[in-house]
């Protein structure tokens, strides 16, 4: 391509940086030189270099934490206040991963059980799986590079990183780090390149590992595609549902609820969608969460009073734009927001009984929109939340354990919140989608352990 790829504002449009695009030749080095480093033992980087490497670089990025989170505010859109907080997390992440390498262990397998398995031995070990070929989204444009590209080098695998087009440069503050921390430059690159480019490295045969972020239609469309034998992860999006039953605290529930509704402008994988209030206070907590949506600071994404940014492209602004309007041609109550915030923003909206069929009641929306719907019966209402192919984190407001232990065991979710909302995470913690929202197992040490595999060493000796 003769023209630079363009970092440009997703709230203004102004030109943040320029880079240049990698093609196929130069993938071709990448994989290439990844292969050589991950065929032979012998190049390994020792563990306590890897584990040194991996602490210089959360210093690294702690000491330049103000300055990373803006440049992720800029290009990525995401609030400056929640910027910082995702930069304190790619700190944790990191350390995180550090700590994790001594988890990284293997097994006695039991033996002289029986006649064969006499004077026998066995113990496993894990070992990087090979090249890592991570693909990742633009929401989290730092972190998630973390939990793609760290736990690569921590197990000890090569990685090759194609950031997000919209948000490279938070991949680039993070991979420069690993750098100055010691890690040779052969063991992460980063590729910056068009979809054909992208698809032949994801689907190339030395590729032991795809890690994917992103949209379930790509994502499913690649793993169709990987070569024999190659492993994965992919994480998709969602439509979160929250039950709130009767008894269900609604005071301390709606801040929750907003700001896991409209963090990020709801561009999160796991942002409260669907909210089923039972009857007798969906009135309350659907006026309840207008009334904080109303609240909310609406622009430029630098600013530090921001709390709700643009969406990443203009195209998605009308898209979100598009669904609502359905949804009010449908029967929905708009009860606030419902129009555009400026080019770039569209302002939080709360809609109430939108239709069970309507798109902000069956697909992602990733904007800022959350949806309210009343019911009469908690098992009905578990049956509409369960009636989608999307199966992430989900939540349920009650103060009956009971009610809490029945409603975690019937939603289809991965993970259930009790009494907070969806989106909440932390680093350490197993992160999954189910069924269209993905495969396999998220996290900093999940990851790791994904990026490892298992073989088994057996003895046989007359004197064991």
């Amino acid at each position: 391509m003769s023209e630079p790829l363009k970092v440009l504002s997703p709230f203004d449009g102004h030109l943040i940086s320029e880079i240049e695009w990698d093609d196929a030749g130069k993938l071709e080095h990448m994989l290439s030189t990844a292969q050589r480093l991950a065929g032979n033992p012998d190049h390994a980087i020792p563990v306590p270099q890897r584990i040194a490497i991996l602490e210089k670089t959360a210093n690294l990025v702690d000491a330049k934490a103000e300055e990373f989170a803006r440049q992720a505010a800029e290009e990525g859109g995401k609030p400056l206040i929640d910027s910082r907080v995702e930069l304190e997390r790619a700190v944790q992440g990191i350390r995180e991963a550090a700590r994790s390498i001594s988890q990284l262990t293997g097994r006695e397998i039991p033996m002289s059980l029986t006649a064969s398995s006499m004077n026998r031995m066995a113990y496993t070990r894990r070992e990087p799986i090979g090249v890592v070929a991570a693909v990742s989204a633009f929401n989290h444009p730092f972190n998630l590079i973390v939990h793609q590209v760290v736990p690569a080098v921590a197990v000890g695998c090569p990685v090759i990183v194609k950031p997000a087009l919209t948000t490279p440069l938070s991949c680039f503050n993070l991979v420069n780090c690993l750098y100055e921390a010691g890690l040779p430059k052969e063991w992460c690159h980063i590729l910056v390149c068009d979809n054909e480019v992208a698809e032949k490295l994801v689907t190339d045969s030395r590729v032991a590992f795809f890690s994917f972020i992103g949209s379930s239609k790509v994502g499913w469309h690649l793993r169709s595609k990987l070569a024999p034998g190659t492993r994965c992860t992919l994480e998709h999006g969602g439509a979160a549902p929250v039950i709130m039953d009767a008894d269900a605290d609604v005071e301390d529930a709606l801040p929750l609820l907003a700001k896991g509704g409209f963090y990020h402008a709801g561009q999160v994988c796991v942002s409260v969608q669907r909210v089923f209030a039972h009857e007798s206070i969906v009135d309350a907590v659907a006026g309840g969460l207008a009334d904080l949506a109303k609240k909310l600071v609406v622009g430029d994404p630098t600013n530090a009073a921001t709390e709700v940014g643009p969406l990443i492209l203009e195209r998605e602004v009308d898209r979100v734009a598009q669904w609502v309007e359905q949804a009010r041609n449908a029967g929905a109550k708009v009860l606030t927001g419902g129009n555009k915030f400026g080019v770039t923003c569209y302002a939080p909206t709360v809609l109430l009984n939108p239709p069970d069929q309507a798109k902000v009641s069956r697909e992602e929306i990733f904007g800022p929109v959350v949806c309210v719907y009343a019911f009469k019966d908690r098992l009905e209402a578990i049956e509409r939340a369960n009636q989608i192919p999307y199966s992430f984190q989900a939540a349920v407001f009650t103060k009956n354990i009971d009610t809490a232990l029945d409603s975690a065991k019937r939603l289809h979710a991965a993970a259930v919140m009790v009494n907070d909302h969806t989106a909440f995470r932390v680093d350490w913690m197993p992160f999954a989608g189910r069924n269209t929202s993905g495969l396999g197992v998220g996290g900093i040490l999940p990851t790791m352990l994904e990026m490892t595999e298992e073989k088994m060493i057996v003895f046989r000796s007359p004197g064991i």
